[in-house]
């Protein structure tokens, strides 16, 4: 097998964290390099990943919590720079079934390496699809079927997302700056927007997440409402690249959020002030796309 490097982002769920390299380590297309992104947990993830003492684990501690999309940009920046041919980029509750790895490699032979990225279809434990997880055929769309043995695709999560080196050296990586969510489709789309793109409905993972909705402001808990600043925010950085249409998704999706805030449950202003201030945060939001560092550096 080329050299795979699944990428695996932890924050303190050293549990879930096992059940994941466990997934990984029975692989039927064999052991991918490990590369487990630790935000600074303070569960006990290091003594864990010490005690398990994998042969192809690479363990790195970020030393301070830089969300998702910090971990998942320096964890594709040092998986890319060992020399691995392939990046497997998941959550630290993605459980990917044992072929998963071998139908992502089998796509990419199909393909001859003519694409951006591949992506797994993800599960929820009870086998339906994660609604959270669903790719997106369009900016605005999600996926209408796993017919078939690839469907395009131009938008998808990090829960099992296959691509290249090549390709991050080409397109960069993610955007630290994010902090949390939308990191994965704009990284995706950045992508798509150059290559054509795959899901692979026969790779299949289940996403075992503890909160299995999709992100709206007006259905979620309060103890998560202070960071949807991130996603209303970042967004902006995705959608106002699409030109006029994708202003216009961008408003008509917010003003649906506040719409469904006015009609349900406490505290209504201060969750329309995170839409709204998120909202203009993101059009004054231009941040920086980091490329792979050059030899020298």
């Amino acid at each position: 097998m080329k050299r795979t490097a699944a990428v695996i982002v932890t924050y303190n769920r050293k549990a879930m964290l096992q059940r994941c390299l466990r997934a990984l380590c029975t692989q039927t297309a064999g052991v991918p390099e490990l590369w487990v992104i630790d935000n600074a947990s303070t569960d006990g993830t290091a003594e864990l990943v010490a005690q398990l003492n994998l042969p192809t684990m690479h363990y790195y501690n970020t030393g301070k919590n830089l969300g998702g999309a910090g971990g998942f940009a320096c964890g594709i920046r040092q998986a890319a720079c060992s020399g691995a041919e392939y990046l497997w980029i998941m959550d630290d509750d993605c459980l990917p079934e044992p072929d998963a790895l071998q139908q992502l490699l089998l796509a990419d032979a199909e393909l001859d390496g003519q694409y951006g990225w591949l992506s797994s279809r993800a599960l929820a434990p009870d086998g339906k699809d994660q609604p959270m997880n669903l790719q997106r055929s369009t900016p605005y769309k999600d996926l209408a079927s796993f017919a078939g043995p690839r469907q395009p695709a131009v938008m998808a999560s990090f829960v099992s997302l296959f691509l290249r080196s090549s390709t991050v050296q080409r397109f960069g990586l993610p955007i630290a700056e994010f902090f949390i969510w939308s990191d994965d489709w704009e990284y995706t789309r950045r992508i798509s927007r150059s290559m054509p793109c795959y899901v692979i409905p026969a790779s299949r993972v289940v996403h075992a997440m503890q909160n299995a909705t999709v992100v709206n402001i007006a259905t979620d808990t309060p103890d998560r409402w202070p960071r949807y600043r991130y996603f209303y925010r970042n967004d902006v950085v995705l959608y106002r690249r699409e030109g006029l249409r994708g202003w216009l998704w961008l408003i008509a999706k917010d003003t649906w959020h506040s719409v469904q805030v006015l009609r349900r449950g406490p505290q209504k202003c201060k969750r329309l002030g995170i839409i709204w201030r998120g909202f203009f945060a993101g059009v004054n939001f231009h941040p920086i796309v980091h490329g792979l560092p050059t030899q020298e550096q």
